[in-house]
């Protein structure tokens, strides 16, 4: 399943809002150097959805704040819960 965010490096406090057009904006703590602000990215979406950091994969954006990752269906079940959770809640 792939999933487009916009990404928003040295951020406080970390956190993962979806916004009215359904993108994920994910806030990391790292700067954008280094690809350590991806890294991070994984590892927030990997948290969020309960899933291994092996089962996120950058897929385009590598350079960008807009991304788009594909994410393994090996939790597909965990994975769906959690779409459908997302898609009835407003993190504010």
């Amino acid at each position: 399943m792939k999933i487009k965010v916009v990404v928003h490096p040295n951020s406080k406090p970390p956190r993962i809002i979806k916004d009215l057009l359904q993108t994920l904006h994910i806030y990391v703590g790292e700067p954008a150097l280094e690809n350590r602000a991806n890294k991070a990215v994984v590892e927030a979406l990997a948290e969020f959805y309960k899933i291994p950091k092996s089962c996120v994969k950058l897929v385009a954006g590598e350079k960008s704040k807009s991304k788009v990752f594909e994410l393994a269906l090996i939790g597909s079940k965990t994975i769906n819960n959690e779409l459908v959770q997302l898609k009835y809640k407003v993190v504010k």
